[in-house]
């Protein structure tokens, strides 16, 4: 009876531990898999997954990369339900945790996962270039919707990539096997350029708020002390992460976050040094700038000139 109370009493406790899943054996451990063929890298069919082994409940934090397409998945990611049943796929960077609930996720068959460690791609050109692939800290409703084409298209890369680490490993398996992972990830990363196309509607109305906010800001009458804005902070008013925000905006004005805050951050600038007799050093603290002199250097940096040169001129 002792056990039975002392097991409730943890119960709530247990839910919000988080697991930290440091390598791909203990990750084939915990979906009921045999030894991984490959130490760093193992592609996940969902179908064929046995969490029984598993926690009925808790998140999980793991210290790998994760490309995931489900047809139904029942994770949240950070603070939100993901729950796509016409299939999706999302990328995760490792240190990212995501909360599992096994009942639900039980239910859940259809699609596949591709887990690989960082030590994978080490010393390596895509590990010295994988921060460029931003969808990895995209949210969950940003995720990337799939045409059939494009599943396929995806779907041939992992086995390939299968058939590689499965065969006996010589001194080209490491290289083709990463060869492959930086395909598939060049392949996610045309098909989110798709998606901000095929999501231009959307998008417009998105860029429309984000613009009616900025300008409302540097425009407000309390600007004065108000630090410069980050691209956060714009993301957050959005409801957007703010990598997605910044290639959103990218792909539909050339401009990323934080060029759109420099623009109109100057246009204000630009203003108070034609229409106020206020000092420089006044004007770059009312903008936010805790030293006049990274006013100066950006104004010059944008412009060309600096601002008393564009005042005076």
């Amino acid at each position: 009876m002792f056990v039975y109370l002392y097991l409730e009493i943890l119960k709530p406790i247990i839910k919000n531990l988080v697991y930290k899943v440091q390598t791909i054996c203990e990750l084939h451990e915990i979906v009921g898999f045999d030894k991984p063929k490959h130490p760093l890298i193992t592609v996940v069919d969902y179908s064929k997954v046995d969490v029984k082994n598993a926690p009925e409940s808790g998140s999980f934090m793991c210290s790998f990369y994760s490309i995931n397409f489900k047809k139904h998945c029942n994770f949240l990611y950070g603070r939100q339900p993901f729950d796509h049943k016409e299939g999706t796929l999302h990328c995760v960077a490792p240190g990212q945790v995501i909360t599992f609930d096994r009942k639900k996720e039980e239910s859940s068959t259809e699609g596949w996962g591709l887990y690989f460690h960082p030590e994978l791609i080490r010393n390596n050109a895509l590990g010295d270039k994988i921060s460029d692939y931003t969808f990895f800290t995209y949210s969950e409703n940003e995720a990337l919707q799939l045409s059939e084409q494009e599943k396929q298209i995806l779907l041939s890369i992992l086995k390939q990539m299968e058939i590689e680490y499965n065969t006996n490993i010589d001194q080209y398996s490491k290289e083709l096997i990463v060869s492959n992972i930086e395909l598939l990830l060049n392949y996610c990363k045309r098909f989110y350029g798709r998606q901000f196309i095929t999501r231009v509607n959307q998008n417009k109305n998105i860029i429309i708020r984000f613009e009616k906010f900025i300008s409302d800001y540097f425009n407000s009458n309390v600007t004065l002390n108000r630090s410069i804005p980050s691209v956060k902070y714009c993301a957050d008013a959005m409801n957007l992460s703010p990598n997605y925000f910044s290639d959103l905006l990218k792909s539909q004005t050339g401009k990323n976050t934080q060029e759109h805050i420099h623009y109109y951050l100057l246009e204000k600038a630009k203003n108070l040094l034609i229409s106020s007799d206020k000092s420089i050093n006044e004007i770059a603290y009312e903008l936010g700038f805790e030293y006049p002199q990274n006013f100066s250097k950006l104004f010059k940096k944008k412009l060309g000139v600096s601002p008393t040169i564009y005042r005076t001129a």
